[in-house]
This record gives C-alpha cells, sequence and structure tokens, in this order.
C-alpha cells in the first residue's frame, strides 16, 4: 500500500464558522429582521454576502497592518457598520449589538456531530478558529456539544488565519509537529494557510467552489464532514491535491 503523508496524521483541527456551524440560517434571520424594521429595500441574500464579504477584508487588514488583534465580534461590527454606510441607512450601537447576537446562537450543520464522534474515536479533535475565547467556549459547549481535545483561538495567537502564527501556535499549544495536524475547514484560504505552515489539510467545499490557483493544495477534499469521516475512516479513494488544481 502506498504511504501518504495524511498517514502520519493523529490530530485533526477543525475551523468553525461554515465548517461545523452553518452560519446561514442565522446570519439571515438577524439581516431579515433588521432589514424589515428599516424598511430598507434590498435583497437580503446579497446585503449578508456584502457583509460577510467585508468581514474577511477586515480580518485580513488587521492581521495585514498588524495594529493590533481585536477579536471576530468587532471585525463583524465593523464589516456590519461598513456594509450599512454602504445602504445609506442610520443605525444605533445598541442596533447593531442586537444583530450580532446572531454568532452566538449558530447549529450545526447535520451532518456535523454524528463525523466529529466517528473522527474522535481514533484522532485528537481540536479547534482552531477565528472566533473569540468566549464566543468559541459558548459554541463548543451549548451548540456543537462535542467533547474537543482542545480549543484554540486566533486570539492566542494574535492574528486572525491565515496567519502562520495561528497555525504555529496550534501546533504548540496541541504539542505537535505540524505534520501531525490536519486543518479542516470550509475555507480554501485556511487550507493555504495551513498546509503553508506544514499541516495537512483538508477542504471541506460545502459551497461546492473552485480551488483557489496556487501550490498549497487540500490532501482531501469533502463535501461535508460526513464524507471526510468516510475518507479518513472508511478507506474511501482520497481525492489528492493535485485534483483539486
Amino acid at each position: 500500500m502506498t504511504h501518504s503523508p495524511v498517514d502520519e496524521v493523529d490530530t485533526l483541527t477543525f475551523d468553525v464558522f461554515s465548517t461545523i456551524l452553518d452560519p446561514s440560517s442565522s446570519l439571515v434571520s438577524a439581516a431579515t429582521r433588521f432589514i424589515g424594521a428599516k424598511g430598507m429595500e434590498t435583497d437580503v441574500d446579497d446585503f449578508c454576502a456584502r457583509w460577510l464579504a467585508r468581514q474577511r477584508i477586515e480580518q485580513l487588514q488587521e492581521s495585514m497592518t498588524m495594529t493590533g488583534h481585536t477579536g471576530y465580534i468587532q471585525a463583524s461590527r465593523r464589516a456590519l457598520v461598513y456594509t450599512l454606510r454602504g445602504e445609506g441607512v442610520e443605525f444605533t450601537d445598541d442596533e447593531i449589538s442586537k444583530v450580532l447576537e446572531l454568532w452566538w446562537d449558530l447549529s450545526p450543520f447535520e451532518d456535523s456531530v454524528e463525523a466529529l464522534g466517528r473522527l474522535g474515536e481514533r484522532y485528537r479533535l481540536a479547534i482552531l478558529s477565528n472566533g473569540d475565547v468566549d464566543l468559541l467556549s459558548h459554541l463548543v459547549s451549548e451548540r456543537i456539544r462535542v467533547n474537543f481535545d482542545a480549543v484554540v483561538s486566533v486570539q492566542q495567537a494574535g492574528a486572525f488565519k491565515p496567519h502562520p502564527a495561528v497555525y504555529r501556535t496550534a501546533a504548540r499549544v496541541l504539542d505537535s509537529e505540524p505534520h501531525r495536524l490536519m486543518m479542516a475547514t470550509a475555507h480554501s484560504i485556511d487550507v493555504m494557510g495551513a498546509r503553508a505552515c506544514g499541516f495537512r489539510a483538508a477542504w471541506v467545499n460545502r459551497g461546492a467552489l473552485p480551488f483557489d490557483e496556487t501550490r498549497y493544495l487540500p490532501d482531501i477534499i469533502t463535501d461535508d464532514l460526513a464524507g471526510l469521516a468516510s475518507s479518513l475512516l472508511d478507506g474511501a479513494a482520497r481525492t489528492r491535491g493535485h485534483e483539486a488544481a
């Protein structure tokens, strides 16, 4: 049997938002209530897409300028304010805070909990997320309800993913060599960051998206966490990184 670098992995690190937890329904619900209250004439899905896109920019800007890590909720707040200003809408701080409560009320994808339980029988499981420490503590205990061996927040590294400090911090916290760690994530930029730091990576491509044009490719590509569990545990054919190009 041909040896694969994935065979050396003993710990799986998981992104949370859009990988384990589904933000879509909570995000749309919060935006719908706000848009309705303000009488805005805008498409909710388009508004949410622009908000999330701006949030990614806010996170990347913060890490690139090294102006200090403010956290996930603050980045989401800045992105929401930016998007609303683009709509020409007036708002209060209390209204913004109310909308942001959505992040505390996310639910797992249907496949997530069972797949994590299966994977936990063979691997150490860890969270490695852009979420704030208190937010992750709540989501893991109250929403995901799976026993993880560790929960690592980017707050511990002082930068958002895909900054190299995040993955190196995780390797230190988990007391592991990077090649024994696999990043499982729905975000291609997270795959790239992890692979560049020596991790193996699984791309959980829930959105049926194309992968970036890069040399840092995933070892495994799946549609969901159930597929990842099958690939790692049941000997299903792995989709190697070069097939993602």
